[in-house]
């Protein structure tokens, strides 16, 4: 973070919501994209500021470490939504749907099958994102771009998920403008609304290309 940048969370907070703004006025028509703050290994103390300075959706990658401190949270402050952001193990799937409210990184049959069913077993029907591995990297989650679009339905038709939109994480040594327009290309073809893309370094870009939701972790809590 830089020397100039806002001190406190509450600061950070209008200091990104300000930018978001400011990308979404570029767009004609554009609306301001909603903002998920990345809390991912900062604890209870370090989220509250933040909450109280407004903040309502939040994102968290792993299942275990989110158990651990937004049980309370949620309990303090029933508004907040929270987004699995991270890779969802099948094992920790019945969890999932428990404690969150959004699921962002559906990636195979396998797990839409099983979240299915627990949405089912415990009557909560979330909404849910696809992930999608938009630079065919092996150390990424995500379904390829080419299966996309049949995944997609798969999950709607077979499995009955609530698929809203896409999610996706471009190659870190890339612009990543040419990924966010070919995601939001991939989700006018599988007919869904919602982009959930952009985090610290390049939620403007994302903006620009489209994005409904941006992912902001270290600009908003500082470095991990």
């Amino acid at each position: 973070m830089s020397p100039n940048a806002p001190e406190t969370a509450a600061d950070r907070l209008a200091d990104i919501k300000a930018r978001m703004e400011r990308a979404a006025r570029r767009i004609e028509g554009g609306d301001v994209a909603e903002l998920v703050a990345v809390s991912k290994t900062f604890d209870a103390e370090a989220i509250v500021p933040v909450i109280e300075a407004g903040q309502r959706h939040f994102g968290e990658n792993r299942v275990q470490e989110a158990q651990g401190k937004w049980p309370g949270l949620k309990s303090e402050y029933p508004d907040l939504v929270l987004h699995l952001i991270g890779p969802l193990q099948t094992n920790k799937a019945a969890d999932a749907v428990a404690l969150f409210d959004v699921i962002e990184s559906v990636d195979r049959d396998k797990l839409a099958r099983i979240l299915a069913t627990e949405m089912d077993k415990q009557n909560r029907r979330l909404p849910c994102f696809v992930q999608v591995n938009i630079g065919g990297e092996e150390q990424k989650a995500g379904v390829s771009t080419a299966e996309t679009v049949e995944f997609v339905d798969r999950c709607r038709d077979q499995y009955g998920l609530d698929i809203v939109g896409l999610m996706c994480i471009p190659p870190i040594d890339e612009a990543p403008g040419p990924y966010f327009a070919q995601l939001a290309r991939l989700a006018r073809a599988a007919g869904v609304s919602r982009l959930s893309m952009g985090m610290s370094a390049d939620f403007e870009v994302a903006i620009l290309m489209g994005a409904t939701q941006v992912r902001v972790g270290s600009a908003l809590f500082g470095a991990r």
